[in-house]
């Protein structure tokens, strides 16, 4: 099992092959998660748009022309009062 220490700046090092296993790169965010019971759980909080394809149902029916166009009036007239 890799092993890190945690220094004096409070920083740690992630082994070599934790970055590797989690596809890490130099810039890359991660997520802590410290449940109640002390253990604690880094996940990689970087995604990318094709991580979240699929993610999301298709439209019921796909919206027409007629309705992009009432969305958008809608919208101006509520927002025509800010400059």
């Amino acid at each position: 099992m890799p092993r890190s220490i945690f220094n004096r700046d409070g920083r740690v090092t992630i082994p070599k092959p934790v970055r590797k296993r989690l596809g890490l790169k130099p810039g890359d965010r991660l997520e802590f998660v410290v449940h109640d019971d002390g253990t604690a759980l880094m996940v990689p909080a970087t995604l990318r748009a094709a991580d979240l394809a699929g993610c999301l149902k298709p439209p019921k029916r796909r919206a027409s022309l007629a309705d992009l166009e009432r969305c958008i009036r809608g919208r101006i007239s509520r927002r025509s009062w800010v400059i």
